[in-house]
């Protein structure tokens, strides 16, 4: 059986410049995968390059057994593999119900969009509650609820996720968490994040990502304890 997402040799940047050195990663079916490492050193650039919002410049990705490294961003999509972008990229003079209504755009999403809409008001209370409200209203963690809930309304079959969790307070923190852990029971994700536990919680295995480079893959079978994590984060590894 082929994994279910597969990266190799990718190559990535923006113009002159290199972010991404021939990197190989992948994740099998099922699996939730964490992507971890200091600040600007490739994670987001990863994401976005898997989404087709850029165009790796050497390597293949390939996802359930299809090459997609020429797909177009909405064939992606299409193909079940969604990114949930961060929450202040909204378009925030459109409703809560109407961002999630638009983004079921795919014929295979709009087949279940009535069932994923269901899903989402039930993971998102607050989303429920205010779904005529317009999204440039609603508090950052709102907006990455409502971000999230989009890409879920594109039923998804692998989720990825860029630092969802980012300049959060410690409540909405804790309930996006949840809704995280109970989205991963469904669907497979990969996660970049700053927060180490909840990483280490989601996820299967972890790559850290340094220099535009994979560094170390960690499993259950090898996992350093929390403040090697700690170190690596923070680029101190030996």
């Amino acid at each position: 059986m082929s994994r279910f997402l597969e990266v190799e040799g990718m190559t990535a940047g923006y113009g002159a410049v290199t972010v991404l050195r021939n990197i190989s990663l992948y994740v099998d079916h099922g699996e939730n995968v964490g992507l971890f490492g200091p600040n600007g050193h490739g994670k987001t650039t990863l994401l976005r390059t898997l989404s087709g919002l850029m165009r790796a410049a050497m390597g293949k990705v390939r996802f359930d057994g299809q090459d997609i490294s020429r797909a177009r961003p909405w064939e992606i999509v299409g193909l079940g593999m969604v990114q949930a972008q961060q929450g202040n990229t909204l378009f925030g003079e459109m409703e809560i119900a109407e961002t999630l209504e638009l983004a079921a755009f795919n014929r295979r999403a709009r087949e279940k969009a009535a069932a994923n809409l269901d899903r989402i008001y039930t993971l998102f209370p607050r989303l429920a509650e205010r779904k005529r409200q317009k999204a440039k209203t609603l508090s950052g963690g709102e907006r990455q609820m409502l971000s999230i809930g989009a890409a879920l309304m594109c039923a998804p079959r692998l989720l990825l996720l860029d630092e969802p969790t980012l300049g959060l307070s410690p409540r909405l923190k804790e309930e996006l968490a949840e809704a995280l852990r109970a989205i991963s029971q469904d669907v497979p994700l990969v996660v970049v994040e700053q927060d180490v536990e909840l990483l280490l919680a989601l996820s299967n295995r972890l790559y850290l990502i340094e220099h535009g480079e994979v560094q170390r893959e960690i499993g259950k079978d090898n996992a350093p304890d929390h403040q090697e994590i700690m170190d690596m984060y923070f680029g101190e590894h030996a």
